[in-house]
């Protein structure tokens, strides 16, 4: 089944001549660094993408600028699909299972369909990479060496995974929270000592420049801001989104304190991964990986239909069938707004489901 769809989607690639747009991004970023140019200055590809990650990331980046773009494309379509087998097998592990070999080639067969992780090997992107790296540091025994570095490390290249920070704060968890932000605070100052302009060019400029991300209010973001801004068929919801946001991301994190502090830190982990999503000004399509280990946790715990429903909502790809040429995305009628924010409407469901059916106190996970 494995091959069946990695062959099925090198095939699409080819047949769609896949641009694997956010790829060539980070190819120019490494270019920046290794020539010398303006990280945060230039656009590339035929929608003018510009540099929106740390001046880390873009050092991370920079051994990619040596590798002929055909070559490079085939070595990040190979590396992704080893990435979704690893978080596979992570996700497995954050269930209490494991993930015997057929049965991991059988279900990374399968993930490579869902939407989030289908998007994330299109556009060539480190969606996969990310989780990965969380999700490892978060699922090591308490008390491991060196808990919480790696976490710093996946802020500093994407900063979304910082809300995990946060997370381990609020439970308990101080030594590990502090190796984590002195990681994250590390791979800054190294970027600072490598890329001095660009780093103050970051941190004091381009970070507060959502819009160089890209519009809020096309399907494309399925985060809560882009949820109200088609509802309200405006492109600024402002103070609209704005405080929503700030309470969703309040009761998010306490409700995943709340389940880890009564024994269920899978969810606790799922929850706040899923706040971060909801709240983060743009959350793409592909950046909702998180279904993969979604998905595990619920076939684990024997929630077979809830699971099902899930993976259809991860692939039926309702926003992409509806009008979304020009600012039509603003103009949708009523019934279409559901179609067009699955994914928001599936975590802000997911996070009412928590607060009504958290564990009594004292209830221990299931072995």
């Amino acid at each position: 089944m494995l091959t069946v769809s990695l062959c099925s989607f090198a095939a699409l690639c080819v047949l769609l001549r896949a641009p694997m747009a956010d790829l060539l991004v980070y190819r120019a970023e490494g270019e920046a660094v290794l020539h010398g140019g303006d990280l945060y200055g230039f656009t590339v590809t035929e929608w003018r993408l510009p540099a929106t990650y740390p001046p880390f990331a873009a050092v991370l980046f920079a051994p990619t600028a040596w590798i002929p773009v055909p070559a490079l494309k085939a070595a990040f379509l190979a590396g992704n699909a080893l990435l979704l087998a690893w978080l596979v097998a992570l996700s497995a592990r954050l269930s209490g299972r494991t993930a015997p070999l057929p049965l991991l080639c059988a279900a990374t067969g399968l993930a490579l369909w869902l939407e989030p992780v289908f998007q994330t090997l299109l556009f060539g992107q480190v969606n996969l990479a990310i989780a990965g790296l969380v999700l490892w540091d978060l699922t090591r025994p308490s008390g491991a060496r060196a808990k919480g570095l790696v976490l710093g490390i996946a802020a500093g290249v994407k900063l979304t995974p910082a809300i995990f920070v946060a997370y381990l704060f609020l439970t308990a968890r101080r030594k590990e929270a502090a190796t984590a932000t002195a990681s994250f605070t590390g791979t800054a100052l190294l970027g600072a000592v490598l890329l001095p302009a660009a780093t103050l060019d970051f941190w004091t400029r381009r970070l507060f420049e959502t819009g160089r991300v890209g519009k809020a209010w096309i399907i494309d973001n399925q985060s809560l801001q882009g949820l109200i801004a088609r509802a309200a068929g405006t492109g600024t919801p402002g103070l609209a989104w704005a405080l929503p946001a700030t309470v969703l991301a309040a009761a998010g994190l306490w409700l995943a304190s709340r389940v880890h502090a009564r024994g269920a830190d899978r969810w606790g982990i799922l929850l706040t991964a899923f706040t971060a999503l909801l709240v983060c000004p743009i959350s793409w399509s592909h950046h909702w990986v998180w279904c993969v280990p979604l998905l595990a946790v619920l076939l684990a715990e024997g929630r077979t239909l809830v699971a099902a429903a899930v993976a259809l909502v991860f692939t039926a790809r309702t926003m992409w069938l509806l009008p979304h040429q020009g600012d039509l995305d603003l103009h949708l009628p009523w019934w279409q707004q559901p179609l067009a924010a699955p994914y928001p409407l599936l975590g802000s469901a997911l996070l009412a489901a928590a607060a009504v059916l958290s564990p009594p106190r004292g209830a221990r996970r299931r072995p």
